[in-house]
């Protein structure tokens, strides 16, 4: 009987061993760091870009900065360009108008000498002195234009041209050194600078037959 109570106790402290040892086994502790519970944030690290894709990224990053700089200056250029013309034109358009003003001026003695020739027309005993007065009006007029490189061209008793005459009547003639020479002149033609500035209208010699 003895015998008997120690084998069955020997046989349940062996149970309650096998019984420990199968709890110990089952506990399993996983200590991954990304497995914390206490950290759900935590993640394992992203694997490790090649460094010839890292040398590319980087080639291409320069290149793109490279390019938005040049945009810029490009931008920057388009800019003083826009306000240079702007100025440009600004300041043509100012020396014009002063220049107009300069030839204005100028006209309106021509119109004050007129003014007096009118005023010396009404008191003058004589035809002739009102006349050499308004001539000398028109030779200074004349003479304004020709400062400003307006000329009157001559076109009587020369061969026409229709660049520099404008026809606007024949007249017979029986010499045939006088057909197509500018016979009369019915409005004075002008130049510029060697160039028409208006033709004139003058009639034509016309051989007969």
């Amino acid at each position: 009987m003895v015998r008997c109570s120690r084998e069955t106790g020997e046989t349940g402290s062996h149970d309650h061993a096998r019984e420990r040892q199968a709890e110990r086994k089952f506990n399993v502790v996983d200590r991954r760091h990304w497995a914390d519970k206490s950290d759900k944030d935590e993640r394992p690290d992203k694997p490790k870009k090649p460094s010839y894709v890292e040398d590319l990224e980087g080639q291409l990053k320069a290149r793109e900065d490279r390019l938005q700089d040049t945009l810029n200056r490009h931008r920057e250029a388009v800019a003083e360009f826009e306000a240079a013309r702007t100025r440009l034109q600004r300041d043509v358009s100012q020396e014009v108008e002063r220049q107009k003003r300069l030839i204005l001026l100028e006209l309106l003695e021509v119109v004050d000498n007129l003014d007096r020739a009118v005023l010396a027309g009404t008191t003058a005993t004589e035809i002739a002195t009102l006349r050499e007065g308004v001539a000398l009006v028109r030779d200074q007029f004349l003479a304004k234009l020709k400062s400003l490189g307006v000329a009157r061209r001559q076109s009587l008793d020369a061969a026409f041209d229709p660049k520099w005459h404008d026809a606007v009547t024949e007249m017979p003639v029986d010499d045939l050194a006088r057909d197509g020479v500018v016979l009369g002149v019915v409005q004075e033609g002008y130049e510029i600078n060697g160039e028409p500035l208006r033709p004139a209208q003058v009639a034509v010699g016309k051989r007969k037959g």
